[in-house]
């Protein structure tokens, strides 16, 4: 006779083979919150959203099964808020504010119907923790043999210019605002703790790592980027910002490149471990440059200076070697 206590949750309950594409969205629509902005929400071909400003702001970002996460490591709640932050911190590195987001969801038939509804909160949760007012006003559900998710995020200008990567100049101050290598070292943890004695990712490993590294975990796996400072950035007169996603060296060079300057950061400002804050990733922090002598707004930091080596990311004037997170090659940095 089965033990029933022993049968854990998830094997009796419905999964997406049991259910049409109609009765999961019907579940899931009631989770998901509702965009300011919106006009006509999910039901229909598409959704209509006000534009005030007469232009938006668009982007897209992917998150696939063994290359973004691990579902022994992350819970469906964290999925759902981490798609949601680093597709709104792409938004307010516009200068925007995060309106709308469209999700796509593509996962095994056999997963349990809990999992989606638990994307579903942690877009949620996710959206009104860092973007008060923005909403999911639509998406598509398909069937893949790796869980897929795939958003895609809008912003609202707000009468002002975008802050592009091109914009900075030499004799800028260059600033950070957010956390700066705490992914970094909570995927370091993950990989090196969070795993069973073969080295396969464990539930049961990375539950214990949470309890004694909560907060550098979650840095990892549910990032809060300051989304509501991108376009307070903006209004304080930035020249240049974009989204740290991959490394604060890597993401500097594409701003460098893209202004045709160099970066020159200040290694006192990095702190203890110069490296991981060079090359961790994933803080989806900002890095933006402000006009010399400029006030910087509440919540960046001075990281160092804008110089006129074009393309060039140094460290208290040596070139530096761009490590951080390529997804065809990897971490080539000093994070896990």
């Amino acid at each position: 006779m089965t033990n029933a206590a022993a049968v854990p949750s998830w094997a009796t309950e419905d999964t997406l083979a049991d259910l049409s594409e109609g009765e999961v969205l019907a579940r899931i629509f009631p989770r998901l919150p509702q965009a300011d902005t919106e006009l006509l929400g999910p039901g229909d071909d598409a959704a209509v959203l006000s534009a005030a400003d007469g232009r938006f702001v668009v982007t897209c970002d992917m998150m696939i099964q063994g290359p973004d996460f691990r579902l022994a490591w992350s819970t469906p709640h964290d999925l759902g808020w981490k798609a949601a932050a680093t597709n709104l911190s792409d938004v307010a590195a516009m200068g925007a504010r995060p309106t709308a987001l469209v999700v796509a969801i593509a996962a095994p038939p056999s997963t349990p119907i809990s999992v989606i509804l638990g994307i579903a909160d942690g877009l949620r949760d996710g959206c009104e923790a860092l973007a008060p007012g923005c909403g999911v006003v639509g998406g598509d559900l398909s069937a893949a043999d790796a869980l897929t998710l795939s958003i895609t995020a809008f912003g609202d200008l707000e009468g002002r210019p975008p802050v592009l990567r091109s914009g900075a100049r030499p004799g800028d101050v260059v600033a950070h605002a957010g956390r700066l290598g705490d992914a970094g070292i909570g995927l370091g943890l993950l990989f090196r703790f969070g795993v069973d004695e073969q080295g396969v990712p464990s539930r049961e490993q990375a539950d214990l790592l949470k309890d004694r590294h909560g907060a550098l975990v979650a840095a990892q796996l549910a990032p809060v980027p300051p989304i509501n400072l991108g376009p307070v950035a903006a209004a304080a007169g930035a020249t240049a910002m974009l989204d740290v996603s991959d490394g604060l060296a890597i993401d500097a060079g594409r701003l460098a490149r893209a202004s045709g300057v160099g970066i020159d950061f200040d290694s006192t400002a990095l702190g203890d471990n110069r490296e991981l804050a060079l090359g961790g990733g994933e803080d989806h922090g900002l890095l933006a440059t402000f006009p010399p002598h400029s006030s910087l707004p509440e919540g960046f930091r001075r990281l160092g200076a804008v110089t006129a080596e074009a393309g060039i990311v140094l460290v208290d004037g040596e070139p530096h070697t761009q490590g951080g997170w390529d997804p065809y090659r990897g971490w080539d940095g000093q994070a896990g």
